[in-house]
């Protein structure tokens, strides 16, 4: 079982030295904010197969607060960063009947 833990400490340690290269030398602020995505992501599994590993339930609160946080985190900068279009929001016409789009 040590062969395990160790294996899987080492891919989440991986995985998070990943994530912060990534956030430290992302070429723009959408690869630096979906590299800390996943590294909130790595965090909650490690402490998840922490709290698997010792059968230990109260670090589910946090599991519980940090994926919420994560989810509304990348629902808020998704909703930032999408682009306008200059015509507003109009809904485009549907396409005609032969399925081309005159425009």
């Amino acid at each position: 079982m040590t062969v395990v833990i160790i294996a899987v400490t080492v891919l989440f340690a991986a995985a998070g030295i990943l994530a912060l290269t990534r956030i430290i030398r992302g070429p723009s602020v959408l690869d630096r904010i979906v590299a800390t995505d996943v590294l909130l992501a790595t965090i909650v599994a490690a402490i998840a197969a922490e709290a698997a590993y010792t059968g230990d339930a109260t670090a589910l609160p946090v599991l519980v607060v940090l994926s919420i946080l994560g989810f509304t985190g990348s629902v808020s900068v998704s909703r930032f960063a999408t682009r306008r279009r200059g015509d507003g929001d109009a809904p485009r016409p549907p396409l005609r009947r032969g399925g081309t789009d005159e425009r």
